[in-house]
């Protein structure tokens, strides 16, 4: 049978309208997957338009489930969409905003695009305990009557991805929180309207500004330790920059410093005076876009194109090389003292010539690496904030005349020293008393451990003789099981971890008299490298009036630092040598050791009872590192570092001794 064509059109099409009203009528299935059918934003909040401040919001937009898929819907990840708003309705420029938002789902946040991460993290960054946002690369908000409403100026739209965990569907993963983190502004709790989270942050009135010259950019600000980002010259496709790093804390320090930070426009390093990069090839660049534009450039001669280079400082032999040094507060080995030390060393200096590339081909287009990370060997962790753009730096005029000249342009990077998490120190103490024999060492895994160790890494560290605080812990173990038979203590099985610490500290009280009392400090270096120039820092709530005198170190006592006593070394025993071999070849490895008697008077400080736990230290310090104390002190007695007495006892001994008195009065 033979069907006409205008038949057969007819069939063809009603079957298709057939199968696309089928599709229509279809209901996709997504299982257990979790997402908004509508993933545009929500329209503006109406207290927007009454805001007459800075307007933040958080809009949770959708989420889907992501693998592994697991049947505990609190271990259940989900790949989750949310976006930041920071909206200018005031009639103040925001300068180098900073937002606050109090993640609480244990949420990794995977990319942050208008924003970059405060504290210098790399996506994927953990922010469960809520993170810091702060403007890349917009970072000022203009008013709406400098721009004329252009919301381009005074808006900034921060779109998020990431992953959470914790919420079971229909539940929304709302932060705890938002705020603004600039100075004097005052939030009022957040409200929340669906998925959307908003306040509205006005000018604190109770904020004093500080009086000082009005300046274009933003002031600089105060910190532990800063760096000044300076352009000297700049050129249409390259400028010359010199970097300041000034320690500001009294007890802040870096020894061997690496500096790391992420050029964000394909920029590259032709050349440095006065540091160098750990890693020196053109390769990358060969093999990228800065070779396509600099085609006839030798990449042979670029000293680095990593995004993220890692920078030295140059050793003392090169200060005076007329190719990499001849600058002032170079080359010192990457060691920047406090400057209660030495004023001069407080300070290190490089120079390096950037490369730049397209759209940024003129001779304004000029932009600061962000995400700036510092770290030496055994110092404090520095939390540094993005780089601020501030008035340009002055600096005396070469040639020596009574005149300054100013940098092409500045930016400031303000870092803060953050105290170690349990278990992350760099140095520990022990403790120990002449009132009881047992030491109480540093604690298991001060310093971190192995997550392959065998040991017990939650064992409390088992108490020593005094000996074995000078031999290597893996010397100590038998000596350990000894004395705690001895003293009938338990033996822990497994036994408890070492602490794991390159250098530690011992407290030792030695004597305790009417008017005045002593205690002696060690310290131990576990380390091949010897510490030049060391010096360390201790605190003490009741004692530190007390302070008199400390016989083989220089002893600087600073009332207005948490009553903190500062010790170096002498001219001449200012170096804390590494461990060395023993006498024999059979005898432990020594460490290297360095010691001195404190002593103090009561007369300024009336009740203080030694054997109570006044004469130990509350917090300790290593070239600047706080160092994990002991979570007890020694008390008088073995027991326990407690003398047990039987009551029972004494009053049945002096009961019959009465009664025996007695009788003999009565005979």
């Amino acid at each position: 049978m033979r069907i006409a064509w205008h038949h057969a059109k007819t069939f063809h099409v009603t079957l298709f309208l057939l199968f696309v009203l089928f599709c229509y009528t279809f209901e996709v299935c997504h299982g257990q997957d979790y997402v908004f059918q509508d993933p545009k934003l929500a329209a503006p909040a109406p207290e927007q338009d009454d805001c007459n401040g800075i307007f933040l919001s958080y809009t949770f937009i959708n989420r889907v489930k992501e693998y592994p898929r697991v049947k505990n819907a609190t271990a259940q990840a989900w790949a989750f969409k949310s976006q930041a708003m920071i909206f200018n309705a005031g009639i103040d420029e925001l300068k180098a905003w900073k937002m606050f938002i109090g993640f609480n789902h244990n949420e990794i946040l995977v990319t942050a695009d208008g924003a970059t991460l405060v504290d210098a993290t790399d996506f994927p960054a953990p922010v469960g305990n809520g993170t810091y946002l702060a403007g890349y690369p917009m970072v000022d908000l203009k008013t709406s009557i400098d721009t004329a409403g252009d919301f381009n100026q005074i808006q900034v739209l921060v779109a998020m991805t990431g992953t959470q965990f914790g919420v079971k569907p229909p539940g929304v993963p709302m932060p705890r929180t938002i705020r603004l983190e600039n100075d004097g502004y005052k939030c009022p709790a957040p409200r929340n309207r669906g998925h959307s989270m908003f306040v509205c942050c006005k000018k604190d009135p109770k904020h004093k500004v500080k009086v000082s010259k009005k300046t274009k950019f933003m002031p600089r600000q105060n910190g532990d330790l800063s760096f000044s980002y300076d352009v000297l010259q700049a050129f249409t496709s390259s400028y010359l920059a010199q970097v300041t790093i000034d320690n500001n804390h009294p007890l802040g320090r870096l020894d061997h410093w690496n500096l790391t930070w992420e050029w964000m426009r394909g920029e590259f390093i032709f050349n440095m005076r006065g540091a160098y990069t750990h890693k020196k090839d053109g390769a990358t660049c060969v093999y990228g876009p800065a070779a396509k534009y600099y085609g006839d450039l030798d990449f042979s001669k670029v000293m680095n194109c990593e995004k993220k280079p890692i920078i030295g400082d140059l050793p003392p032999y090169l200060a005076n090389d007329t190719k990499v040094g001849k600058l002032p507060y170079c080359c010192r080995n990457g060691t920047i003292l406090p400057k209660v030390m030495d004023e001069s060393k407080a300070r290190s200096i490089f120079q390096l010539e950037v490369y730049k590339l397209p759209p940024d081909i003129n001779r304004t287009a000029l932009n600061p690496p962000q995400k700036w990370r510092i770290n030496g060997d055994i110092n404090p962790d520095y939390k540094c904030g993005p780089p601020i753009r501030v008035d340009p730096t002055e600096f005396p005029d070469p040639s020596g005349l009574q005149a300054t000249t100013s940098a092409v342009a500045s930016w400031q990077v303000v870092c803060n020293i953050t105290r170690p998490k349990v278990k992350q120190a760099k140095c520990c103490v022990s403790f120990s008393a002449y009132y009881n024999s047992s030491v109480i060492p540093c604690n298991t895994c001060a310093c971190g451990c192995d997550a392959s160790s065998t040991c017990n890494q939650n064992a409390k560290a088992m108490f020593l003789p005094a000996e074995a605080l000078l031999v290597p812990f893996a010397n100590r173990i038998e000596k350990a099981k000894a004395w705690a038979r001895l003293k009938h203590k338990p033996v822990p099985k497994p036994l408890p971890c070492p602490d794991n610490c390159g250098v530690s500290l011992n407290w030792h009280i030695d004597t305790d008299f009417k008017n005045g009392w002593t205690a002696r400090i060690t310290l131990f270096n576990w380390g091949e490298i010897p510490f030049e120039d060391w010096y360390t820092a201790i605190q003490m709530k009741k004692a530190f009036p007390g302070f008199e005198k400390v016989y083989s170190f220089n002893g600087t006592s600073l009332p207005d630092l948490n009553d903190t006593i500062f010790f170096q070394g002498l001219p001449g025993l200012n170096f804390l040598m590494g461990e060395a071999n023993g006498t024999k070849v059979s005898d432990p490895r020594v460490p290297g050791k360095q010691q001195s008697v404190i002593s103090f008077s009561k007369k300024l400080t009336p009740g203080i009872n030694i054997q109570q736990g006044d004469g130990f230290p509350t917090r300790v310090l290593f070239n600047g590192e706080e160092c994990a104390l002991p979570t007890e002190i020694p008390m008088p007695g073995n027991a326990r570092h407690q003398s047990h007495v039987n009551f029972l006892a004494i009053i049945f001994i002096t009961a019959m001794t009465f009664m025996l008195m007695t009788d003999h009065f009565h005979i």
